[in-house]
């Protein structure tokens, strides 16, 4: 069994499914069940025309649904006029899913699951492994988004920034359960830029492949988080770092400058410098100077006050960060790395365990509790030899 085929027809059947008129929960319903039917056939039978196959067999439960709805039976003489089996027409419907799934009027959480399931192909119990929730949470959550977006047509221009957003926090929820979501992400990303000519999903797609190319040099050997600066380079990617540099040099030639082609960008000046002191901090400087005009986020200006540090010293980067709200996530991470640099050890110390406090990982806790406690074992050696002196 192909579950990779599956996967991939699961948007377009759906999708032909809306476009006969049936609502996307129960059309949803439906094509679960078909794939489910094609799991249990398919081994000993396969079909010819897989992606007929299952718009036949799901059109078919749709309508078994229907006639067992009492409360529908005045639209059974819509419904049941049922198509000839046969080939599928050759539409490719997938983009109208990702627009729907992205709908404003959902949460990101749901906008997110609800792409996972209609256009991932991903069931609910992979869903919830994912996100490291129970099964039963998912169900709901997701059973929420399609009654949401069951009214809503398809027949209206979608939002590309709102399916770039989910996409990309459908990367960045990383990598536990038994689906890899950054990969998943990918595969995505990958056919919304073969659906739609946009210069922001270009961008997008390679930010996430020059991010993913530094994956394996990214966590040591006892999982444990290894920083930029530290990473071994020869462990990068070089393959996808030469296919996300080239998609964000051809977006970037259309003069429509995103903020996923900026961050795209940043990244693809740090995979491009041999050692972590070549890097030309100065232009990553100056692309964090754009996504501030573009975005005014204040996260991309605590980035910006690191990259300062690095390109002007320690004492510019704190100035910099001096503008920038306390509260920010990863704020007093900032700070001790600044204030290490600064050569004031003690400050960098207690800003690292305040860090860790707040870290919003284990991962990232661990590596924070050990940046400080590695400081704290430097100062108590400088005042036992100090003591000695």
């Amino acid at each position: 069994m192909d579950e990779a085929l599956l996967r991939s027809l699961t948007p377009g059947v759906l999708a032909v499914l809306v476009r006969r008129g049936a609502d996307f929960a129960a059309a949803e319903d439906a094509v679960q069940d078909a794939l489910v039917e094609a799991l249990r056939v398919w081994p000993a039978d396969p079909p010819r025309d897989a992606k007929g196959w299952l718009v036949t067999v799901a059109w078919r439960r749709h309508l078994d649904a229907v006639r067992a709805d009492a409360a529908r039976r005045r639209r059974e003489d819509r419904v049941d006029e049922e198509p000839a089996p046969g080939p599928a027409a050759a539409v490719d419907d997938t983009l109208a899913l990702y627009f729907l799934c992205a709908h404003p009027s959902l949460t990101p959480s749901s906008a997110v699951a609800l792409t996972l399931r209609a256009v991932g192909g991903l069931t609910t119990r992979q869903i919830a492994r994912a996100y490291l929730v129970p099964e039963a949470t998912m169900a709901q959550r997701i059973s929420r988004a399609k009654r949401t977006v069951s009214g809503v047509r398809l027949d209206r221009p979608g939002d590309v920034a709102t399916v770039l957003r989910v996409l990309y926090l459908v990367f960045n929820e990383g990598y536990s359960g038994d689906v890899d979501l950054a990969a998943e992400a990918i595969r995505l990303t990958r056919q919304l830029a073969a659906a739609v000519d946009h210069p922001e999903v270009a961008g997008l797609l390679a930010l996430m492949l020059l991010h993913h190319a530094r994956r394996a040099a990214r966590t040591a050997a006892d999982g444990s988080l290894v920083p930029l600066a530290e990473q071994d380079r020869g462990r990068w990617d070089t393959a996808l770092i030469a296919e996300g540099t080239g998609i964000l040099q051809r977006a970037l030639a259309r003069d429509r400058l995103g903020e996923f082609q900026a961050q795209a960008a940043v990244a693809a000046l740090h995979a491009d410098a041999p050692t972590a002191e070549e890097t030309d901090w100065v232009q990553i400087v100056e692309w964090y100077d754009e996504l501030a005009r573009l975005t005014d986020s204040p996260v991309v200006r605590l980035n910006r006050a690191v990259a300062v540090g690095e390109a002007d010293g320690p004492r510019a980067g704190l100035a910099a960060l001096a503008e920038l709200d306390p509260s920010l996530p990863r704020h007093a991470a900032v700070a001790a790395y600044l204030h290490e640099r600064d050569g004031d050890l003690a400050t960098a110390a207690r800003l690292y365990a305040e860090a860790a406090h707040l870290a919003p990982s284990l991962a990232e806790r661990d590596h924070l509790t050990r940046r400080a406690a590695r400081l704290n074992v430097r100062l108590d050696a400088g005042r036992d030899g100090g003591r000695e002196s």
